[in-house]
């Protein structure tokens, strides 16, 4: 124990920075997510301080800081819509966290392993598109009682022109420069300018919004954007109106058939983002340490039952975050634990500051998370891999779009199961055919393991032989060939004799066809 706190206690010089510029970069996004969520702004602030509270304690990740994921924004906005309350949502919420907890202690931290990455990089192409779709009428400033037709699915990529007829003059001018503050940001002449690689863009477009705001109100007060297109986070005077702010499940949706559809999509997709993010942040970690993804499971569990039982959203661990927590210089767990308490202080004592902030800026920060989850050198690179990849890649965008998002994600694994299937039926075995005068000869070299998918191939190779033909099938190099196999390999035995088919098998188990032939 005391080795644990002088461990510690020798990276604060490290973890205390990185836990400030992680909060810099959180705090935004906490707000961003919620409003492309459609769920109150403080659930997104509450979800950060639960992730860097407990979510870091219980982990056994060094350097992941976890949070609300843009990941989870079309889940609970499809959610939200379809149980009709937030607090109904909660329940769903809480219940994936149940089960999160209950796949930690299964030791089901692969699951990861067992999706495609072309369904995946589509997962999260698609939650791009959707988060760019879902960000464009909040960017023009467009009022929430305007009618758009359709909110989700394909109607809400129409309603993208119904928003322009609504558009807020002041509102779509701070987007549109925060949105180009933001591609600067980015290019490879500001990279240059190393001291401002602790400083995150969107917290800068934030304060250069709430600046360009305030000068419209001096100078031109008709570009002012209104009241109801800023954050509108609780101010607190008191402890009771805190537990006054708070949400909670609505428990007399336990009965209702769709929370537990929507707890299942929640479960399997935050688990995801999860293992792919703490996977993607080990390989960043200068120390190279592993994170044992079992206990990753069951704390992404017990921090998605408390942000749900107090009104925060679902949270996973988060790339973006834990990036700039590596690359801030972060050592240890204390630095996302630092990032928490910074959002707690920040929900108790900042809200009046914060509330000056157009969403048309938050906006602009979630097109740009959007785009970087859909950019065009990921089309240009899975295109390249090859049909086997870019069709389940595709696939699954279409899907998702067009649908949901476990729909979506249940289409592309079918697609890519597909492939597998495919590519298994061409690569069972090796064969060498020689033909003589009076006979062919076929050699057939089964491949270390052989399972029933391999099957198909298999027979169809077999039926293709010649009568009077010779054919060796040799199993020395096979660890392992399926039962379903080497029935087969017994069937074509039995049955070649009518066609003079001479047949030797070569380390081959005997087994007993259907029927006794």
């Amino acid at each position: 124990m005391q080795d644990a706190l002088s461990y510690y206690r020798q990276n604060l010089k490290n973890d205390l920075p990185a836990g400030l510029v992680v909060f810099l970069v959180a705090l935004p996004l906490c707000l961003g997510i919620s409003l492309a969520s459609g769920a109150p702004l403080f659930s997104g602030i509450i979800t950060g301080i639960i992730g860097g509270l407990v979510v870091s304690l219980l982990s056994g990740s060094s350097l992941s800081v976890s949070g609300p994921a843009a990941g989870l924004t079309v889940i609970v906005a499809e959610a939200i819509y379809e149980l009709k309350t937030f607090e109904a949502f909660l329940l769903a919420g809480f219940i994936a966290g149940i089960l999160q907890l209950v796949l930690g202690y299964a030791k089901a931290g692969i699951i990861g392993m067992y999706f495609p990455s072309s369904v995946i990089r589509g997962m999260l192409a698609a939650i791009g598109l959707t988060l760019i779709i879902k960000q464009i009428p909040h960017f023009l400033g467009v009022p929430g009682e305007a009618d758009l037709g359709e909110k989700h699915g394909l109607g809400a990529f129409l309603g993208i022109f119904q928003a322009f007829k609504y558009l807020t003059p002041g509102a779509t001018l701070i987007g549109v420069i925060s949105l180009l503050f933001l591609i600067a940001w980015d290019t490879p002449a500001r990279k240059k300018i190393k001291a401002f690689d602790l400083v995150p863009g969107a917290l800068v477009v934030v304060f250069l919004a709430v600046g360009l705001n305030a000068l419209f109100s001096l100078v031109a007060p008709g570009l002012m954007v209104a009241k109801e297109h800023l954050v509108n986070l609780p101010v607190f005077s008191s402890p009771s109106q805190i537990v006054g702010e708070l949400k909670f499940p609505d428990w007399s949706q336990l009965g209702n058939k769709a929370i537990y559809i929507t707890a299942i999509t929640i479960a399997i997709i935050a688990s995801l983002e999860t293992l792919l993010s703490v996977e993607a942040v080990d390989k960043l970690d200068p120390l190279k340490r592993n994170t044992p993804s079992n206990r990753e499971l069951k704390a992404q569990g017990v921090g998605n039952i408390l942000c749900c039982l107090i009104g925060g959203l679902p949270l996973t661990a988060v790339i973006v975050r834990s990036s700039a927590n590596v690359g801030a210089g972060g050592r240890t767990r204390v630095s996302s634990f630092v990032h928490g308490v910074l959002l707690l202080v920040s929900a108790l004592f900042l809200a009046r500051l914060i509330n000056l902030i157009p969403l048309s800026a938050l906006a602009a920060v979630l097109l740009v998370v959007g785009f970087k989850l859909t950019t065009p050198v990921l089309w240009k690179s899975q295109w390249k891999l090859g049909w086997d990849q870019f069709i389940p890649f595709a696939s699954t965008i279409v899907a998702v779009l067009a649908t949901d998002l476990l729909i979506g994600v249940a289409f592309g694994l079918a697609i890519g199961i597909f492939f597998v299937l495919k590519a298994h039926y061409k690569l069972p075995f090796l064969k060498e055919r020689h033909t003589h005068l009076d006979s062919d000869t076929l050699r057939i070299q089964l491949a270390q393991n052989v399972t029933f998918l391999n099957k198909a191939s298999l027979v169809a190779e077999l039926s293709q032989v010649p009568e009077r033909s010779n054919v060796t099938i040799d199993g020395s190099k096979s660890d392992f060939i399926d039962y379903d196999v080497l029935e087969a390999i017994q069937h074509f035995k039995n049955t070649s004799e009518h066609k003079l088919i001479n047949v030797h098998l070569i380390d081959i188990p005997s087994v007993a066809t259907v029927g006794g032939h």
